[in-house]
């Protein structure tokens, strides 16, 4: 696959993806204009997050690390996958029910894994209102599973597009839901929430999730994809084999997860009996990672869903060079939009989050602006060892990039609890977007290295004075604009929430075009192919041709 044609085939995919992130954060800012970012946000946040943590450590990360690879192979079958499908389908579905039931019994013990000091003197109510949103938001997991399934099903058979654009049904809902409750009740507090907001906000947030899963129903119909319940094993058994270690992959990244949800929620927690009742917490940080992860996702995600089936046959040839030349071509060309994305919310990050989040006090949106900064100096590197597990995963091995992760969260834990000890309680949510930072970095060195016993040597070489040379374009382009806005602080220019949004305008529009022509002057090919995009978009992907 050409580096035009790959460019192609995510084109599609990125329009969705930005058409879901938008509504994203449409939804996003009515839930912090709704909630606010101190304790009563952090319990809906927590509990809305843990179907997510459950599901990802017991079922998802396996079938994201497996599926396309083994569907890939099943296509020799004589019915052409089907039966397959259906019975690994079956299968994960009992088991995702299973986990819903005894979630949901144990959603208090869930609680006060994640956020133990809810449980202290002076916080029952808190407590409280987060055990009932876990269980009204546990549910999620089973559609948050049929959702990959049918997804990946569709990826595996060349279509991309749908599991780019569900989640915008999801989104849908969430706006709907969120800026009602914004409407006909604009001063929920902790104090004041009633059992009834509770479950509205809860199962309405599940609702938003069964209709993303639905909504891919008829794409499968529509591929001529036969699926029916169909009970027993067979031919699963090197599935679950491999799935086994990515299930030790992920338990390590959630387990490290865990530790920020921790420190972070105590913190807010701490903060709380000083007096502090804003800005600070676990929803900061959740908000500041959304922001950090747009780039992310409408770059790096479609890139890497085209590419998987593409370097998934590869494997299966034995091309190990050809899988190698992939993959650095897939980190190019995310470097050309995650490093201009990186200096920008390194600089700009107060900016962008206090014209983003106009609900709240302007000190709580620029607070989660500092936490996007802080973000900002991994998200290359944490784009780039995405990549690079799809290249494990191709080769079906799921054993080895656990060594990497785990040195990651190792990294990231004793950073996060350094920052809970020895950090300001107001400032330890910053320390956590350090802490993630450091540790990807520190990653992908490590990443690098046991890559290369599939596909030979991978190094900073292949891909490093490309990335410096589109760092330099950026910095050179974005140091004087950040120049400017801090001259503009520190005189003590106080602008209107208009003025802000003008001033935002202003500096990513000269960035966007500085970086352009300062790339294209660097000559970075990659940059150049960026006026593909518009047309890409309005063709079908070159994989779907």
């Amino acid at each position: 696959m050409k580096s035009n044609e790959l460019f192609r085939a995510s084109g599609i995919m990125a329009l969705g993806t930005i058409i879901s992130r938008i509504t994203g954060f449409i939804r996003g800012i009515l839930i912090v204009a709704v909630l606010g970012t101190a304790l009563l946000a952090d319990t809906y946040n927590v509990a809305n997050t843990m179907p997510n943590i459950l599901y990802n450590l017991l079922v998802g990360g396996a079938l994201t690390a497996i599926f396309i690879p083994q569907l890939v192979r099943s296509f020799d079958h004589e019915d052409g996958g089907d039966g397959f499908a259906s019975r690994l389908i079956t299968t994960i579905s009992i088991i995702l029910f299973a986990l819903v039931a005894l979630g949901m019994f144990f959603a208090p013990a869930l609680v006060r894994l994640y956020a133990p000091e809810f449980f202290t003197s002076g916080f029952e109510v808190d407590k409280e209102i987060a055990i009932a949103f876990t269980r009204y938001c546990l549910p999620q997991i089973f559609f948050l599973g049929l959702f990959t399934m049918l997804g990946q099903v569709a990826n595996a058979r060349g279509s991309f597009a749908p599991l780019m654009w569900a989640p915008i049904a999801n989104n849908i809902v969430g706006i709907a839901l969120f800026g009602s409750f914004l409407v006909f009740s604009p001063a929920v507090t902790i104090d004041k929430i009633s059992t009834l907001q509770v479950q509205i906000l809860g199962w309405g947030t599940t609702l938003s999730v069964v209709v993303q899963a639905l909504v891919l129903v008829p794409v499968i119909r529509k591929l001529g994809i036969k699926l029916r319940p169909q009970w027993g094993l067979s031919g699963l058994g090197k599935s679950f084999g491999l799935a086994g270690w990515t299930l030790l992959y992920v338990l390590i990244s959630q387990l490290g997860y865990l530790v920020t949800v921790n420190v972070a929620t105590s913190a807010a927690v701490r903060s709380a009996k000083e007096g502090i009742t804003r800005g600070v917490g676990y929803t900061p940080y959740t908000y500041a990672y959304f922001v950090m992860l747009l780039p992310y996702s409408i770059v790096t995600i479609s890139i890497i869903t085209a590419i998987l089936p593409h370097i998934s046959r590869l494997a299966l040839e034995k091309k190990a060079s050809e899988v190698r030349e992939q993959l650095i071509k897939a980190i190019r060309l995310v470097g050309v939009i995650t490093i201009p994305s990186a200096v920008a919310f390194l600089f700009f990050g107060p900016l962008i989050t206090s014209v983003i989040f106009v609900g709240i006090p302007i000190e709580d949106s620029r607070y989660i602006g500092y936490v996007l900064s802080a973000l900002s100096f991994g998200l290359v590197a944490f784009s780039i060892n995405l990549i690079l597990i799809r290249g494990f995963n191709a080769f079906e091995d799921t054993k080895t990039q656990v060594v990497s992760i785990f040195i990651i969260n190792v990294v990231a834990v004793a950073l996060s609890y350094v920052s809970l000890f020895i950090l300001r309680n107001q400032w330890v949510t910053v320390g956590l977007g350090i802490a993630f930072s450091v540790s990807y970095l520190v990653g992908l060195m490590v990443t690098l290295s046991l890559l290369k016993k599939h596909t030979g040597l991978i190094s900073l070489k292949d891909f490093g004075p490309q990335h410096l040379r589109l760092f330099g374009a950026a910095v050179a382009v974005m140091l004087p604009l950040f120049a400017l806005t801090q001259y503009l602080d520190w005189v003590g220019v106080e602008l209107s929430k208009i003025a802000r949004l003008g001033e935002l305008i202003v500096v990513m529009g000269a960035s966007i075009v500085g970086y352009l022509l300062a790339g294209k002057a660097a000559d970075v090919e990659e940059v150049t192919m960026i006026r593909h995009l518009k047309n890409s978009v309005m063709r079908r992907p070159a994989v779907e041709e």
